[in-house]
């Protein structure tokens, strides 16, 4: 990991560890990197947003670039307009899941891939001297709002019809407001909206994949057949079934693993998920003859691993999920649509989809001020070391750094929920004494 760029691009707060003159200054990289770049653009609801957008801009049309504004649209929307019209780089300005003071730079590669850690390393390369290089020849900036309809309509073409279903749909007040409602109803779906705004003073607000309470109730109230909630920048979804019970990356991941592979899609009975997937999954997919990846947490190293196996079907307990015969990254409404089109065609409802049976894991995400200080104590280290001898092979347990917040999480694996909160709470008593 770089000094600007995290596990997700580079992010922080807005005009505190994330300044206007780090939006020119990747703008003015990649024009520097590729003569006569053509960069696209594309943000979240944000209200930082527009004014990163014109930062990032600006540094790229002074290194002689070309950027196209698409407008608000999710992430996964510009890693496929990236290939569909032949630009050299995409770029989201969003900070995905975080609060509204946050925003972040996302780049794509000409293939809609998220560059790799090396490609980043080489960007960064160019703000050691922290100088924007004007080119001799200024660029050019223009919008191409109608950009969204290219993506509405692949997205429509990849599921079958949803007619007869009723889905409530969460979009955070974020960058799939417009296009998930309507590539929805595009299938022939009855879809209720909440959260559904454009207020970027809103967005991730008590609403969306890490908030998903509002959800549960109103898929209740609305005697809906399913909801989906995606989070700031629509690249993860959680689910909720008819019940109100939720679904997260994990349990997606294992109905549509399940469905690929009775119609012979799953590439070498493979899926890829990550250190958090919950070893109930891992049991039930062996069971079914599928096997099972695990790779550190994030969609960049799960899209890595995909890559390098060739594999078709990836995701994280988070709501990332990977569909690589369609899209080369996370798309949240992508596979909603899945999940629910999995739906229509077996007649089944979602709470009849999963019938793994997971084990207790229990979530904390601390607030540091210093995460590489807690993760290199020593105290620390001795207290994982004993829990680890003390619940294997039955349990596990994971304390990790957030890539993209201030935060250590921390995560218990085991079959007894009482053991497994006592365990959660010595690590943190431990953390927060550090």
């Amino acid at each position: 990991m770089g000094i600007f760029f995290g596990t997700d691009g580079v992010r922080g707060i807005v005009n505190n560890d994330l300044t206007e003159q780090i939006a020119q200054m990747v703008g003015n990289a990649l024009a520097r990197k590729k003569k006569k770049a053509k960069i696209l653009v594309g943000r979240d609801t944000r209200v930082s947003g527009s004014y990163l957008v014109a930062a990032l801009a600006t540094g790229a049309m002074k290194g002689g670039a070309s950027v196209v504004d698409a407008g608000i649209l999710p992430t996964a929307a510009i890693s496929f307009l990236v290939k569909r019209k032949g630009f050299d780089y995409g770029v989201v300005i969003s900070a995905s899941h975080n609060p509204k003071e946050y925003n972040g730079i996302k780049i794509f590669d000409s293939l809609g891939r998220k560059l790799s850690e090396k490609e980043e390393g080489e960007l960064e390369r160019f703000f050691a001297c922290p100088q924007i290089y004007p080119s001799l020849k200024v660029g050019s900036y223009k919008t191409a709002p109608t950009y969204k309809n290219l993506y509405v309509n692949y997205l429509k073409s990849t599921a079958s019809p949803l007619e007869g279903l009723r889905i409530v749909l969460d979009c955070s007040n974020g960058a799939s407001y417009l296009v998930a409602p309507k590539i929805f109803r595009g299938l022939g779906a009855s879809v209720v909206k909440t959260a559904c705004s454009n207020s970027g003073k809103k967005i991730n607000e008590n609403c969306g994949s890490t908030h998903i309470e509002n959800l549960r109730k109103k898929v209740v109230a609305e005697k809906a057949d399913a909801g989906f909630a995606f989070d700031g920048d629509a690249d993860r979804v959680i689910a909720v079934d008819e019940t109100g019970k939720v679904l997260d990356g994990d349990q997606l991941l294992y109905i549509l693993a399940l469905h690929l592979n009775e119609k012979g899609l799953l590439n070498g009975k493979t899926v890829v998920g990550t250190s958090h997937t919950n070893t109930g999954l891992l049991i039930a997919l062996n069971k079914k003859k599928i096997n099972l990846i695990r790779t550190d947490v994030g969609d960049k190293y799960v899209i890595e691993a995909m890559e390098k196996m060739n594999l078709f079907l990836g995701g994280e307990q988070s709501g990332h999920i990977i569909l690589k015969p369609y899209l080369p990254t996370g798309d949240g409404v992508l596979a909603a649509i899945q999940v629910a089109s999995i739906m229509k065609s077996k007649g089944k409802k979602l709470s009849e989809l999963f019938d793994a049976k997971l084990l207790v894991q229990k979530n904390k995400n601390i607030v540091v001020e210093d995460k590489l200080k807690v993760l290199n104590s020593e105290i620390l280290s001795q207290k994982i070391f004993q829990i680890s001898n003390e619940i294997s092979p039955a349990g596990r347990v994971l304390v990790r750094a957030s890539g993209t917040e201030p935060k250590i999480r921390l995560m218990i694996e085991h079959p007894d929920e009482k053991k497994a909160e006592a365990y959660i709470a010595e690590l943190e008593k431990i953390i927060k004494q550090i």
